[in-house]
């Protein structure tokens, strides 16, 4: 369900019978008499609607966390806030931008749709940058040929599943932040997609090593042997952004998570 969609098209139908009541039918009514069905069903409601339309289309727009990709930084049922300006203005519905402003950097965590079926958000984090050449080769990442620093800081208990996951602290340009390790899962990338670009990959038996077209950007989850990501599916396109994650605002099963994340 593209909820985008409906929301322009509740905005352009209460639009009109808003200003079909402004500017004609109200004229035409007797003082004091009350108002028809469709103007407090249909019409009454464009102000709100418009409201909620410009802050989700320009502004920001709540996210719900679906998976477990993003532990540790996101949990399952985190409620997060999406920056929809800092990358570019874009027009909602069809997702064109219209004013540049910032490109997204590495580390950020990013929303997007995912290029295998656009109808999809997805969340991961940036790592590599157009004209990047990324590797993840046993387990260690590097960009354009250096080493990403990593380093082990105990272990992560996943409080619905109870068991433990080695846990590292990275650090991708200025943002440090924490991933998951697991040792005794395969380097190998299963269940590769072919996707555009994929000749700009290398895959083999220890990993995957990938130059990032022009325009697109490569994306990782945090937990990275629970991740499908740009090692499977391919690149993100800029044309495929939805914004920046900054803000957790609310979680069902933890009080305590409300706040930013890194």
């Amino acid at each position: 369900m593209n909820f985008a969609l409906i929301l322009f098209l509740l905005l352009v139908a209460t639009g009109a019978l808003w200003f079909l009541d402004r500017f004609h039918a109200r004229k035409l009514r007797a003082a004091g008499a009350p108002n028809p069905w469709w103007v407090e069903y249909g019409a009454s409601f464009f102000p709100v609607i418009l409201i909620v339309f410009g802050l989700r289309s320009f502004i920001v727009e709540p996210f719900k966390i679906p998976s477990g990709s993003m532990i540790p930084t996101l949990l399952v049922g985190d409620f997060i806030l999406v920056n929809k300006w800092t990358y570019g203005i874009r027009l909602p519905v069809i997702n064109q931008k219209v004013i540049d402003i910032n490109a997204p950097e590495r580390g950020d965590v990013m929303v997007f749709r995912y290029p295998a079926d656009p109808s999809l958000d997805y969340i991961k984090r940036v790592v590599g940058l157009p004209g990047d050449r990324v590797e993840y080769v046993n387990k260690r990442l590097s960009i354009n040929g250096q080493p990403v620093p990593i380093e082990e800081v105990g272990a992560y208990l996943h409080p619905d599943r109870l068991y433990y996951s080695p846990q590292f602290t990275e650090r991708l340009g200025a943002v440090e932040h924490s991933v998951l390790i697991e040792r005794d899962a395969p380097a190998f990338i299963p269940q590769v997609m072919n996707f555009p670009g994929r000749e700009n990959c290398t895959y083999t038996s220890a990993g995957v090593s990938c130059t990032v077209p022009q325009g697109h950007y490569f994306v990782l989850g945090d937990n990275r042997d629970a991740s499908s990501d740009s090692r499977v599916w391919g690149f993100v396109p800029e044309q495929n952004i939805v914004g920046k994650a900054f803000f957790i605002w609310f979680n069902f099963n933890d009080m305590k998570r409300i706040g930013g994340f890194h």
